[in-house]
This record gives C-alpha cells, structure tokens and sequence, in this order.
C-alpha cells in the first residue's frame, strides 16, 4: 500500500476517534476515554515491540526527548482536545486543533531561527482566518463560551511542542515505534499518578452505555498512531505531513454525517475548515 493511502486512512481514523469520544462523552467523561485509549495504544507498541526489537534500544540519549514528549502529547494535548470536543462541539474544535502548524512556525521563528518564505507566511494567514471564522458564532447555534476556545487551541500548542521534542529524539535515534511506546507509556503512566493524588482514579471507569464508543476509540486511535508511523517511515516527511493534517477536514464530514442530533455544521464552519487546510497545506509544503 502506498505511504500516501496510508495517511489518509491514519487521518481518517483520528477523526474516527474524535466522533467516538464525542458520542461516548454523553453518558462518561473524558478521563475514561484518554485512560482507554492510553492503555490500548501502549499494549499494541509494546507488544510490537517486543516481538520485533531488542530491548536495548530503550536505553539510547534518544528516550529523554521521548520521555518528555510523552508530558506533553498525548497526554495533556489530548486531554486538552477532548474537554474542546465536550464544550465546542467536534466540527468547531478539531479545525482548531488543527493549528499546530502556525504555532510550530512561530517555535521555529524563534527558537530554531528559522526564515520562513512568504508561501509559509500565506498558510499561516490562512489559518489565522480558519480560527476566526470557526470561532465566531451566528443565529440559531448553541452557546459556547469564547474560553472555550483555549483547550483545542492549548492542544494544537502543546502538540507543536511535542512535535519538536519527537524530531530531537528521532535525528539521535530513528525509529518512531520506540518513541511512539515511550510517549505513550509516559503519558498513561502520568495520568493514572495524577488521578490517584487527586483521588479521582474512579473516573477512569467508562459507563456501560458510553464503553462501546471508547472502546472503539481507544483502538481506532491506536491503529491511528501506527498507521501515522507507518506513512512517516515508509514516505518522506514533506509529502506526508499535508496528508496527515487532512484529520479535520474529515472530522467536519463526519460530523455532519453521525453528530446530526448533537451538533449543528455550519458552512461558516466548513469553510474554515478548508481555509485551515489550505494552510496546513502551504505551511507543510515549505
């Protein structure tokens, strides 16, 4: 299969995860989704793991970088993204997810001194407008506070950074099945200390009405994460990336079609999305 399908079908599925976690959080709340989701996504890379590599590859310079992504993403950036999802709604949030790459060009601005050509400047006003118009509210739509606003933006910043500290570990060491196992574990393993000092390690347990839909998300979204790998190793990283930040475009349309009931997509909505994606699209074509 070529790495380009394989993207697609990667976005595809985090937009997937998305409507799941959207559907279950009716009757459950978003710890028991990310804890699931965590759980599952670390018993499939270790077990690849364990069966393919040797375990002396844990102990490279590389794990540091890795380690302190797993802090950052999936943790606290999917945690962020799935209170938006509860408050927004899934066809406003995840275009606004969907900006890491402005906030990836500002990191590399200023910390990696790079100079950005004016195709990277127009992606980035593009997707300054997408935020605006997925952002402003019209006649008849639910109300939503504009803080609301902060958690999938705050997820597209902290996935950036994450993203940055992915590429300082990847250049010491390039396997991306190690440190997708690393992160992940990291951050399952932060989350469950973090419920258990807060006393609130209860809110792990799903409903039973709301356990299908995490259950399924949990794997949809680990299958995601390896088919993301898979594109990334098999395709280069110019090519790919566009591919893979395709997932909101698919969210949107999937909103539509399965959150008919719960959310309402505007076409203020969708062409913000599309103005996002042409973004992504520039901004990732540098």
């Amino acid at each position: 299969m070529r790495p380009e399908v394989i993207a697609i079908l990667s976005a595809m599925g985090w937009a997937g995860d998305a409507i799941l976690v959207r559907l279950g959080a009716r009757t459950s709340n978003i710890y028991a989704a990310a804890f699931l989701s965590y759980s599952v996504s670390a018993v499939c890379l270790w077990s690849y793991l364990f069966a393919y590599y040797p375990l002396h590859a844990l102990w490279s310079p590389a794990s540091v970088y890795f380690l302190l992504s797993g802090c950052l993403q999936p943790l606290l950036a999917r945690l962020l993204y799935y209170i938006g999802l509860t408050r927004l709604g899934v066809s406003r949030a995840a275009p606004l997810r969907g900006t890491s790459p402005l906030f990836a060009l500002i990191l590399a601005v200023f910390f990696l001194r790079e100079q950005p050509t004016s195709a990277v400047y127009a992606g980035t006003a593009l997707t300054v407008a997408s935020v605006w118009l997925v952002s402003s509210r019209g006649k008849g739509e639910s109300e939503w506070k504009l803080f609301d606003m902060v958690f999938p933006l705050g997820a597209a910043f902290t996935g950036a950074v994450s993203q940055n500290l992915r590429k300082a570990g990847l250049l010491i060491f390039p396997d991306p099945y190690v440190g997708a196992a690393i992160a992940t574990t990291t951050s399952l393993v932060i989350f469950a200390i973090s419920l258990l000092a807060m006393g609130k390690i209860r809110l792990i347990r799903p409903q039973r009405e709301s356990l299908p839909f995490f259950g399924s998300a949990a794997f949809v979204s680990a299958t995601a994460q390896i088919l993301n790998f898979t594109a990334l190793s098999m395709g280069e990283v110019s090519a790919m990336v566009p591919l893979l930040d395709t997932t909101p475009l698919f969210t949107v349309l999937f909103s539509a079609i399965f959150l008919r009931d719960l959310e309402k997509v505007t076409l203020r909505i969708i062409l913000g999305a599309l103005l996002m994606m042409g973004g992504v699209i520039i901004i990732s074509s540098r």
